[in-house]
């Protein structure tokens, strides 16, 4: 018996990212890829513990201290897209999350969020 389910990692995966990232390389391609969905989507994300939502949260906040704009891009379109913020939560994030990561960084969040909401509308 496996100790990992790549097969429910990678089912995690796309659940998490609305199925937007593209195909990820077969089962032994990268030993990278296998162990993210392996462990952090087949275990971490399907977690019951906290919700989805909950989990991209704190991931928004870990990232908006990064200063990350690019994985915070996937985060907040993948959010939206899910349903799990509104525009007007994400909004409400970005100005939260200055206060605390400061506001060099919390302006790239603004920035992010405000393209995020338009390429949203374009759809």
């Amino acid at each position: 018996m496996k100790k990992y389910d790549r097969d429910r990692g990678l089912s995690m995966f796309d659940e998490v990212y609305c199925g937007d990232l593209g195909q990820l390389p077969a089962a032994g391609a990268s030993k990278f890829i296998d162990h993210m969905l392996e462990t952090l989507f087949a275990e971490l994300w399907a977690d019951g513990t906290l919700s989805i939502r909950d989990r991209r949260l704190l991931l928004l906040g870990a990232i908006a201290a990064q200063g990350d704009e690019t994985t915070l891009t996937i985060q907040a379109r993948s959010a939206l897209k899910r349903g799990e913020l509104s525009g007007e939560q994400l909004d409400a994030m970005a100005l939260f999350l200055t206060q605390y990561v400061g506001y060099p960084k919390g302006s790239r969040v603004f920035r992010v969020v405000n393209e995020v909401k338009a390429g949203a509308v374009k759809k």
